[in-house]
């Protein structure tokens, strides 16, 4: 098969290096793809978010199946295209993508169906939403209905950052217009964990949990990023939890989006607050969450390529999938600045060091050629993935290859999987 990878980020690496391991992949193309990438596909600098161009590569290189990598094309309605054209492609609709692309959408249809999720509201003008932050009290939680990169969620502890999260989306318009519809919402107590399914619009799969770590700073301090590491599996979510997960959130949601007239195609990542009730839902997204996506792939004992491709063409997917019993770990390394305003072009040594440890892997996200170097070009620069037999091992050895390798202003979480490590 011939397959079109779209993206250029941590999690898109991941997903060409498990497709390059196929025995059915004769080509596989990125776009862009990132310096990372081209070590398993020929890369061809279209970005992800240029529909036309996208589809008019697939078309030329008449490539049996498109893998959508990141939220932003899905929200465009690159699936959409593609299918026009003829093009089987892994990725939701458009219409189906909007239970990430619009958080008021997805609240909206959890409340309708009776999904669990936070008690909320959703607000475009700044005083009615401050009158309601009163009424719900702190600590709350104000988002962004639109896309903002994994930082569109804004913790606030008291009603005067509540104001300021506020005036930040409603007045000072600092998220465009992602943030010209807030919902707000209380403020949920207990682990979080990541869950992920691949679904055809009906059947439902799911794969291995995970964690991510989203604020910069070790022990959940500083401002939300995209991800700065995660781990899997996530001991909260034991087999009688993931059976709950199934049957109270997952099963209704995708019964729900098929109501709507916008049947989900595609991988259904839940984000999960988990107390002493149960599982609610945190957030919905269309695609694998980064970094959980580099943290899950290397412990998936299957070839993903006929996975991805039995969705695209609505065809059977087996009852179960065999997973390795080892744990995993992802450790990501941000660029100085991040996640304000991160700093490019800073050479990158000793991308190659960690091979030698076994059982680790470097997944590229923020990175690219220049003068024949590879050097910084994003918040979320490398992802140091490793593999052990315990939790710890596994912590061990992600951290001995985040040691290898150095760029100035280089940045890191030192507690990825503490969590787990305490369960443990």
């Amino acid at each position: 098969m011939k397959v079109l990878l779209v993206g250029g980020g941590g999690r898109e690496h991941a997903l060409a290096w498990k497709l390059a391991q196929s025995p059915l992949l004769t080509r596989l193309i990125a776009a862009p793809g990132n310096p990372g990438i081209a070590r398993h596909a020929e890369c061809i600098p279209i970005k992800d978010v240029a529909v036309d161009e996208q589809v008019a590569l697939a078309r030329r290189e008449r490539v049996d199946l498109v893998v959508i990598g990141p939220e932003m094309p899905l929200s465009l309605g690159l699936a959409d295209r593609l299918a026009e054209a003829g093009i089987a492609v892994f990725g939701p609709s458009q219409a189906a993508a909007r239970i990430e692309s619009s958080k008021a959408f997805a609240k909206d249809l959890m409340a309708r169906y009776g999904i669990p999720t936070a008690r909320f509201e959703t607000f475009q003008e700044a005083a009615s939403a401050r009158r309601f932050c009163r009424t719900l009290g702190a600590p709350l939680v104000v988002k962004t209905d639109g896309l903002a990169a994994g930082k569109g969620a804004i913790v606030c502890r008291t009603l005067d950052e509540a104001d300021a999260a506020i005036g930040l989306c409603l007045d000072a318009k600092s998220f465009g217009a992602a943030g010209a519809t807030v919902v707000i919402e209380e403020f949920m107590e207990g682990e979080e964990a990541s869950f992920f399914v691949l679904t055809d619009g009906a059947a439902a799969l799911p794969l291995e949990s995970a964690q991510d770590h989203k604020t910069i700073f070790d022990d959940d301090r500083g401002p939300n990023t995209g991800g700065m590491g995660a781990y899997s599996p996530a001991p909260v979510v034991d087999e009688a939890m993931s059976r709950r997960v199934m049957e109270e959130i997952v099963a209704p949601t995708i019964a729900a989006m098929a109501k709507e007239g916008a049947p989900f195609a595609g991988v259904l990542y839940v984000g999960l607050m988990i107390d002493r009730r149960g599982p609610r839902v945190v957030e919905f997204n269309c695609r694998f969450g980064d970094p959980e996506c580099q943290a899950i792939l290397p412990r998936l004992d299957e070839d993903l390529l006929p996975l991805f491709d039995a969705v695209a063409r609505g065809r059977t997917l087996p009852s179960r999938l065999r997973w390795r019993a080892d744990s995993s770990v992802c450790v990501v390394m941000a660029s100085h600045g991040y996640p304000a305003a991160a700093r490019g072009g800073d050479e990158i040594a000793g991308l190659d060091a960690p091979g030698g440890l076994g059982d680790v892997n470097v997944f590229h996200a923020g990175t690219a050629w220049r003068e024949g170097r590879v050097v910084t070009a994003g918040g979320r620069v490398i992802g140091v993935q490793a593999l052990g037999p315990d939790i710890r091992t596994a912590i061990a050895r992600a951290y001995a290859g985040v040691e290898r390798i150095h760029f100035a202003g280089m940045q890191f979480r030192r507690d990825i999987g503490r969590r787990a490590v305490e369960r443990a």
